[in-house]
């Protein structure tokens, strides 16, 4: 059995959860030692596991199909979380459902990262047979580390006794990043800091200019940053604060889980099954109640939940979801 792992337009998406997702798919197949390739010229394969929705992708697909192959439909992204994301969004979210609905529709078999995006696509009604698996994790990655913690602090000049929450997504207002600074407004005691980054061009005015500078001075936008300065943080924050309103998973979410870091979301569908509020993280559902919790956090007021957390991204390590996509990929070919 072979694969094809076919990603198009990578370098505009690799910094996007899509991006990441990718790469760990590439690194789960290799768990579970499945033969693939992401060359899309390759003919010796079995399977087209797709991730993306362009013209090419299309292509791709009537090409597989026109040699018998098999093709397997990520899909990582439907009409709840194209909307509130790029300039003009919400105009065309009606045209751009239907249009990857039709694309899923080729599919042999879907694969969506969750029960709950799961059930979206049903609704929209896709007679495809469709697996929930999860993007997956690399705990050995966010696995805490003095060094990048002090690379982290270092970089942004943080005294030691400085309080620090984070949360890490594009300046979509989908992902609530206009009440992350309303929250950050009401404690200029503490850091907030967003990481992450999209053309300014490409989003609503009203967020370019919370980006640009309508935000309190406690409050940075550093851009998209890798690597040992994001993972420190992770780790070495008082909290990984994620109010976005709608997610196909939340691969950053997971990251912040295996970083043994405290997490605050908001309390949407998404995280049905696998995030309980005051278990695993703490939930809210607007800024009073996001407030209250985040103080209480980062004050030790409340119990800390990093451990339990951790646990959760366990759950969904590289090498169980390697397993998952073994199973699919046979289940598809038989």
């Amino acid at each position: 059995m072979k694969v094809l792992l076919y990603f198009e337009g990578q370098k505009m998406l690799e910094k996007s959860g899509i991006g990441r997702a990718f790469e760990h798919q590439k690194k789960a197949l290799e768990s579970a030692g499945i033969d693939y390739t992401t060359n899309a010229r390759s003919k010796d394969y079995d399977i087209l596991h797709i991730n993306t929705y362009g013209i090419n992708s299309r292509k791709m697909i009537k090409q597989a199909k026109k040699q018998g192959k098999k093709v397997i439909y990520h899909a990582h992204s439907n009409a709840e979380d194209f909307k509130n994301s790029f300039l003009g969004a919400n105009t065309i979210t009606p045209l751009y459902k239907k249009y990857v609905v039709s694309l899923y529709s080729l599919g042999d078999h879907l694969i969506t990262p969750t029960p709950y995006a799961k059930r979206v696509l049903q609704t929209y009604g896709i007679q495809k047979p469709i697996d929930a698996v999860s993007n997956g994790i690399n705990l050995e990655q966010f696995q805490p580390d003095e060094k990048k913690e002090e690379a982290f602090r270092e970089y942004f000049k943080l005294a030691a006794e400085q309080k620090v929450i984070i949360s890490v997504g594009l300046y979509f207002r989908r992902k609530g990043i206009i009440d992350f600074v309303e929250v950050a407004r009401r404690f200029p005691q503490y850091k907030f800091i967003w990481f992450g980054h999209i053309s300014l061009y490409s989003i609503p005015k009203d967020i370019r200019r919370i980006v640009q500078y309508d935000h309190p001075d406690n409050v940075i936008f550093p851009g998209y940053i890798k690597g040992d300065i994001i993972e420190g943080a992770y780790s070495n924050a008082d909290l990984f604060f994620f109010p976005s309103y709608e997610e196909t998973e939340g691969i950053v979410v997971l990251e912040a889980l295996a970083s043994l870091q405290n997490v605050l979301v908001r309390d949407i569908p998404v995280y049905d099954g696998w995030l309980k509020d005051r278990k695993n993280c703490y939930m809210g559902n607007n800024n009073t109640e996001f407030s209250q919790l985040l103080e209480g956090i980062v004050e030790k007021k409340l119990p800390d939940l990093s451990k339990n957390g951790w646990q959760t991204a366990q759950a969904k390590s590289i090498p169980h979801i390697g397993k998952k996509l073994q199973n699919i990929y046979e289940t598809v070919l038989s």
